[in-house]
């Protein structure tokens, strides 16, 4: 008899909870194309990114990613969302992390490109999603204009999902998001001595 009470009662509770939920979810009805940053110093903002790009490809839908920082080394998930085709089109315009190239000029001549092209995906009415890989890294050593880049993303195509990855993502950017995440970092196998690994970091 008390299994049966506690049955009747979690039943009743969960039928109040589906009730809620569904009028909160009826009450949504914007659609929109979304401007998303992923930051922090956690692990897993650019591979978030490509889960998005994954699900999108899922439906058929067109993906653009351009890479700020990162150069044309190989990647798992390049090689893989390159098996879709022409349903991805991919940008890798950095020259390497700030470290390895020491050239500020050379670094910027190539985000200036890099958001260039971007500003074309931005326009290409076959993209759905766009990725804007390491642009908050970009932006935080000043290799863009970040004036010039919000007005260009605030101008885009109404449908126009774009997320924007990388650390110290600049206020301005926040707050012009929809949707922002920041992945923390309580742990690190780096820390312990583990090098990047394939399938793991690329």
């Amino acid at each position: 008899m008390t299994d049966d009470n506690d049955a009747a009662r979690h039943r009743e509770k969960m039928a109040k909870r589906k009730a809620v939920q569904d009028a909160e979810v009826a009450s949504k009805t914007v659609e929109k194309g979304l401007l998303i940053v992923h930051t922090g110093p956690g692990k897993g903002k650019s591979t978030a990114a490509f889960g998005l790009a994954l699900r999108m490809l899922g439906h058929g839908r067109r993906v653009g990613v351009v890479q700020f920082i990162k150069g044309a080394w190989s990647t798992g998930e390049r090689t893989a969302l390159e098996r879709f085709g022409d349903l991805v089109v991919w940008h890798s315009m950095g020259e390497g992390f700030t470290w390895e190239t020491q050239d500020r000029a050379r670094d910027i001549a190539a985000c200036r490109r890099a958001w260039e092209r971007t500003k074309e995906l931005l326009v290409d009415p076959t993209i759905a999603l766009l990725i804007l890989d390491e642009l908050n890294i970009a932006l935080r050593y000043d290799y863009l204009p970040l004036d010039d880049v919000l007005a260009d993303l605030a101008a885009r195509r109404a449908d126009l999902h774009v997320v924007v990855t990388g650390r110290n993502a600049k206020p301005a950017l926040i707050e012009a998001a929809d949707l922002v995440t920041e992945m923390t970092m309580t742990k690190h196998h780096f820390a312990a001595g583990v090098k990047a690994q394939q399938g793991i970091e690329f």
